[in-house]
């Protein structure tokens, strides 16, 4: 029997232009039923702060049954919560003996851990056929950008999901419409800002070496939280969430904001990878974390029927973008997953964008909010231009889920999002070398610096590691 919730969904779908003809329409309501016969298996790994919240949103969707719970620091204070909600499950702190004891048990893994070591999970993941939902950035360094959407490709019976939420709400769908419509066309300039504070706003620019060691928790399994990277003695200034400021395992601002900000314009406007990226400016450049301000300029050239683009990234406190006339205010965008970041408002302007076409300026948010025609007058002039916009068939963790059970497809899947991903990474590179890099997309490599050119691989895995580089 077809369920209302069931029939709603489909017809969500069709709305979006997703699927269907009829006999798919059929095969899709057909698959809906079985699935009721039973949930998807699954493993986390990271449950503490962001992986809590995942696997919250995982739990509300009441299509999971959790096999295993994994975390390198299990039994600290934020990793009681999960463990409390599944007694049951097998808990393990590494991953790697999760993979071997009990890989037969689970058919999907979802991981919220830090940027560098999302790489060998989803490699391990995907050579051992689970389908992997995994938070953004995908990659930490481009070539396993690479590696990693080749790796997607070879499994295409296998669900991948970056977490942009993005992909699953109001703004994806809006561009896509208004794309058709013809009210986004044209587009030549892109500005993305993200001036709130972040957590190396307080270091010392001055740094001449890593932080001296820190005694290590009693619970922390430091050596496979250290993943493939090399070694660093334990300091509180990498754990918990202080990952992101560092070069060596975090992607600062443009990694952990970028994706929220560009995703839907750099997928429908198919930017693809630049052939410039410029770092126009650095405030506070060292060799170990990021700066406190950046201003990078990426270039993107002409594509089918499109303008080049160039797109602006500003983050720092005291570095605002120019903002157009008519801009007015900005809120808060809705729906953004609080951290523990701490108090990370800017009062002067919330995270955002500003596109820029041949005829017509929008302003938007970050994650799923909605893109605004500005100034006001405009706005009004084309409110009976604009088309209905259809509405997400599924959040984005339903998405994964009902793509694991060959009902959806991912939005944001590695072939699509690791190639912004790896944009995030050459704008990196930039941000580290603090210059001006000209990149080659058809040779995916700098033409102008060597230097660049050996980071786009990074530092070697550690002993031990090289084996997920080398996963089928």
């Amino acid at each position: 029997m077809i369920t209302r919730r069931d029939f709603l969904k489909s017809v969500a779908v069709a709305s979006a232009g997703l699927a269907m003809n009829p006999a798919e329409f059929v095969q899709a309501q057909t698959a809906k039923q079985h699935y009721k016969a039973g949930k998807v298996k699954i493993a986390y790994i990271g449950i503490g702060n962001r992986g809590q919240q995942i696997i919250e949103d995982f739990a509300k969707t009441d299509m999971v049954e959790v096999v295993a719970l994994c975390d390198v620091d299990m039994g600290n204070k934020q990793t009681l919560p999960i463990l409390n909600k599944y007694p049951n499950a097998k808990r393990y702190r590494d991953y790697r003996k999760m993979f071997d004891e009990i890989g037969n048990e689970f058919d999907a893994v979802a991981a919220a851990v830090p940027d560098f070591d999302h790489f060998p999970i989803a490699m391990l993941a995907l050579s051992q056929g689970k389908h992997i939902y995994i938070e953004k950035p995908l990659c930490r360094t481009f070539n396993e950008g690479e590696l990693l959407i080749q790796m997607a490709k070879k499994h295409p019976n296998l669900a991948t999901q970056i977490g942009n939420q993005g992909h699953s709400e109001a703004n994806y769908f809006q561009f896509k419409a208004w794309q058709d419509a013809g009210i986004i066309k044209d587009v030549t300039k892109i500005v993305a800002h993200m001036n709130n504070s972040r957590r190396w706003h307080n270091y010392d620019a001055n740094i001449y070496r890593y932080p001296q060691a820190d005694p290590m928790p009693k619970d922390m399994d430091w050596d496979t939280w250290l993943g493939a990277a090399q070694y660093h003695e334990y300091s509180e200034k990498y754990h918990q969430g202080n990952w992101r400021c560092w070069y060596d395992f975090g992607m600062g601002a443009l990694g952990d904001w970028g994706a929220h900000l560009l995703d839907t314009a750099h997928e429908f406007l198919e930017l693809g990878l630049p052939y410039e990226i410029n770092m126009k400016y650095a405030k506070g450049h060292n060799d170990y974390f990021y700066p406190f301000s950046s201003t990078i300029l990426f270039r993107f050239g002409a594509r089918k029927e499109m303008p080049p683009v160039d797109v602006w990234w500003y983050d720092g406190l005291d570095n605002l973008p120019p903002l157009p006339e008519g801009f007015g205010g900005q809120e808060e965008a809705a729906n953004v997953p609080t951290t523990n970041q701490g108090n990370t408002s800017n009062k002067t302007l919330a995270p955002g964008k500003i596109i820029y076409s041949k005829d017509l300026i929008f302003k938007g948010g970050s994650h799923g909010s909605t893109l605004s025609i500005i100034p006001e007058e405009k706005a009004r002039e084309m409110a009976n231009k604009l088309p209905e916009v259809p509405k997400s068939p599924s959040n984005h963790f339903e998405n994964f889920l009902l793509a694991c059970q060959g009902i959806e497809k991912t939005r944001s899947p590695f072939e699509i999002c690791g190639v912004l991903c790896e944009v995030f990474c050459l704008g990196v590179i930039a941000q580290r070398l603090n210059t001006q890099l000209f990149f080659d997309p058809r040779t995916k490599q700098f033409t102008n610096n060597a230097f660049a050119n050996s980071m786009l691989a990074g530092i070697p895995p550690r002993k031990g590691w090289e084996q997920f580089y080398k996963l089928q």
